[in-house]
């Protein structure tokens, strides 16, 4: 007798102390990767949202997150769960000023999910390397950042 074996992935969802239950899936095989025109959408709007950034232009910045509970974002000093604590946030903060990006990667997964990672360096903070990683999802309303996280380091040697 064959024994059937049953994954499932839980996720705690935030706020709510309980957990939903996502059926386990792989990619199909005709997945495509990096279109090139889903590649460019997803940099255009990852450009605007840099743009937004070194300007601290917070409508710009709120609109490129998901308006949702389950929108996270982790930061250098902060665990944001939820639009309205992301919102919040850029509320009070002031945004980093000028600085460079290296090593940036677009990589899309279909038509509608992607993810960027990027190094930032600020000449305000010589030896250090800021890390960010996003994951994009297309709505009806266009890209939106779905989770991300911001962290500095010491520059590695």
């Amino acid at each position: 007798m064959r024994k059937a074996c049953i994954v499932a992935f839980f996720l705690l969802l935030p706020g709510t102390g309980s957990f939903s239950a996502q059926q386990a899936s792989t990619p199909t095989p005709s997945m495509q990767i990096d279109l090139p025109d889903v590649v460019a959408e997803v940099k255009a709007a990852f450009d605007r949202y840099e743009k937004a950034v070194v300007t601290n232009d917070t409508a710009v910045l709120d609109d490129t997150f998901r308006d949702d509970a389950r929108t996270i974002r982790y930061g250098n000093a902060e665990n944001l769960y939820g639009y309205k604590e992301i919102e919040t946030f850029r509320a009070g903060t002031r945004g980093p000023g000028s600085r460079t990006l290296s090593k940036t990667v677009i990589t899309t997964y279909g038509r509608d999910f992607a993810v960027a990672s990027t190094l930032t360096y600020r000449a305000a903070a010589p030896g250090k390397v800021g890390r960010q990683m996003q994951t994009w999802v297309r709505f009806p309303e266009g890209w939106k950042v779905v989770a991300a996280h911001v962290s500095t380091i010491d520059e590695p040697k």
